[in-house]
């Protein structure tokens, strides 16, 4: 599915010139990473497009990575991105994300909170829920092992108190 949006390069359309594997950062909130796809309309306005495998669905995080993007583009390009695109491959559909003023704030407090648990070096325990069937670092992360062991040390934690 990302095969052709991995690999860097452009074209020229009708409407859009587009940008494909294409790097940014934003000093600002010390982020950079890659854009899927970047289509920078007639006017240079940049609408990003983040590739997603699955149907067609809203998920807050997809729509956070999106707002990412778009705040690097407009640092970068110094004109203002007022929404993009997930593409989700196996619906073939595309969902338009408006990246609201609501929705910057949540990717400014998401990025200071993931940067507090860095500093603080502890990661919080893995919650062993629905979200894991489609998460590539399952076998990494091992929630089901790790989720049991946490309520395991909950359990005699409890024990312990109430033997005192």
């Amino acid at each position: 599915m990302h095969e052709r949006v991995d690999e860097p390069g452009f074209e020229e359309k009708t409407a859009a010139r587009v940008e494909r594997a294409l790097p940014v950062w934003c000093e600002r909130l010390g982020l950079s990473g890659k854009c899927d796809v970047v289509e920078f309309l007639p006017d240079g306005t940049p609408y990003p497009v983040e590739y997603k495998h699955g149907k067609k669905r809203e998920k807050l995080h997809d729509d956070l990575q999106l707002a990412a993007q778009a705040v690097c583009l407009e640092e970068m390009t110094g004109k203002a991105v007022p929404k993009g695109a997930i593409y989700h491959h196996s619906s073939r559909r595309r969902r338009e994300v408006a990246i609201t003023p609501a929705l910057r704030t949540k990717l400014e407090e998401t990025v200071a909170a993931v940067r507090a648990m860095l500093s603080s070096g502890k990661l919080p325990a893995p919650v062993n829920d629905a979200r894991c069937r489609e998460c590539s670092l399952a076998d990494i992360c091992q929630p089901q092992a790790l989720a049991g062991k946490s309520r395991q040390h909950e359990v005699a934690a409890s024990l312990y108190e109430v033997s005192e």
